[in-house]
C-alpha cells in the first residue's frame, strides 16, 4: 500500500519531528510513506471570510497538485466520521484488498480545508470533536496507521 498525508505548513517543533520520524520509520514495513508539505498561506490573524476563502483556495490548489487521479483521499475533517482504531485498519485492509492500493490522507491549515479539496475526499475522517495543531495531527495520523497496521497482522502493540 502507498500512502501519501499531505499537510498544509511546514513542521518545525522538534519533538514532533522527531515522533514522525520514528513512526514513518516503523510504517515502512508495512506500507511505502510519502510525507508531502505544501505551503501554508500567509495571512494576518484576522481575516475576513472573503480574504478566509481565498487563502484557503490557495493552499486547496497545492494540496490537489499532489493528489493522483487514482488515490483514494481520506480529508480529516471536525465534521467526519469518528473511528476506533480497529474500524480504521478494517477500513484500510478493505482498500488494499479491493484495488485502492494509494491511499491520501489530507490535514489542512489553521483554517481549514477548501471546498474544492472536501468534494475530492472520498471520505471524512475526524479523531475528535476537539481541534488540534494541524501539526501536531500527522504524528497523531502516523501512530493511528500504524497500529491499524499491527492490528490487521494481529501483533501486538500497546493499549
Amino acid at each position: 500500500m502507498n500512502i501519501t498525508i499531505v499537510t498544509v505548513g511546514k513542521l518545525k517543533e522538534k519533538y514532533l519531528k522527531m515522533g514522525i520520524e520514528e513512526f514513518s520509520k516503523r510504517l515502512g514495513a508495512y506500507a511505502k510513506i510519502d510525507l508531502v508539505e505544501v505551503a501554508d498561506e500567509k495571512a494576518p490573524e484576522s481575516l475576513s471570510e472573503a480574504d478566509m476563502e481565498i487563502v484557503k483556495k490557495k493552499e486547496a490548489d497545492r494540496i490537489l497538485a499532489k493528489v493522483g487521479a487514482d488515490a483514494y483521499v481520506i480529508a480529516l475533517a471536525i465534521e467526519g466520521k469518528m473511528k476506533t482504531s480497529e474500524e480504521l485498519a478494517k477500513d484500510l485492509e478493505s482498500l488494499m484488498t479491493y484495488g485502492r492500493s494509494k491511499v491520501v490522507f489530507i490535514i489542512g491549515g489553521s483554517l481549514g480545508l477548501h471546498d474544492r479539496v472536501m468534494k475530492r475526499a472520498d471520505e471524512y475522517l475526524s479523531f475528535s470533536k476537539m481541534t488540534f495543531p494541524h501539526q501536531m495531527m500527522k504524528l497523531i495520523l502516523l501512530e493511528q496507521v500504524y497500529r491499524a497496521f499491527r492490528i490487521m497482522k494481529n501483533e501486538p502493540y500497546h493499549k
